[in-house]
């Protein structure tokens, strides 16, 4: 792993209505070398086809998903 590389991580659920904020305020980051990781705790919404879209666009966006199983497992996903 790259030292220089900072790990955004973002933990969502129902949240289609705001993701899209969330992910361009990281791709209008002036620093470039960074990651998105965005840990979807089974959200019903259109959070993931959102997510697919910013994927197509940038490789540094990772996208993760906790099919309903306990919280925790969402920040655990994310330290790894």
């Amino acid at each position: 792993m790259d030292k220089n590389l900072i790990s955004i991580i973002i933990i969502t659920y129902n949240r289609a209505g705001f993701i899209s904020e969330a992910i361009e305020s990281a791709l209008g980051q002036s620093f470039f070398d960074w990651e998105l990781i965005v840990i979807d705790d089974a959200s019903e919404d259109d959070t993931r086809e959102i997510v697919e879209e910013y994927i197509v666009r940038d490789s540094r966006i990772k996208y993760f998903r906790n099919d309903g199983r306990a919280r925790g497992i969402c920040r655990r996903v994310g330290q790894r």
